[in-house]
């Protein structure tokens, strides 16, 4: 098979349950004061945008998982990633 190019991008989320005080500042100090009172919160977070050859949409989405996973590229006791093909 041919190898393709494929762009992947990674997500970077703080978890859940902790605290996002980035994301508390944008909420609070811009979407609120501009009066945008219908958003209820916001959470912030990181994309990476990664260009890849692989063979496959699959491969080039797991060479992104493992080099996440092997270069600490999130803290994964504090962070959530998400992992997509886009194109």
């Amino acid at each position: 098979m041919t190898p393709g190019s494929y762009v992947v991008e990674v997500i970077v989320e703080n978890k859940p349950l902790a605290r996002d005080p980035e994301g508390e500042t944008i909420h609070q100090n811009l979407i609120l004061k501009g009066g945008y009172n219908q958003v209820v919160g916001v959470r912030a977070g990181k994309l990476l945008r990664m260009n890849v050859e692989a063979n496959s949409p699959e491969d080039a989405r797991a060479i992104v998982r493992k080099l996440s996973d092997d270069l600490r590229i999130y803290n994964p006791a504090a962070h959530t990633i998400q992992i997509r093909v886009v194109g």
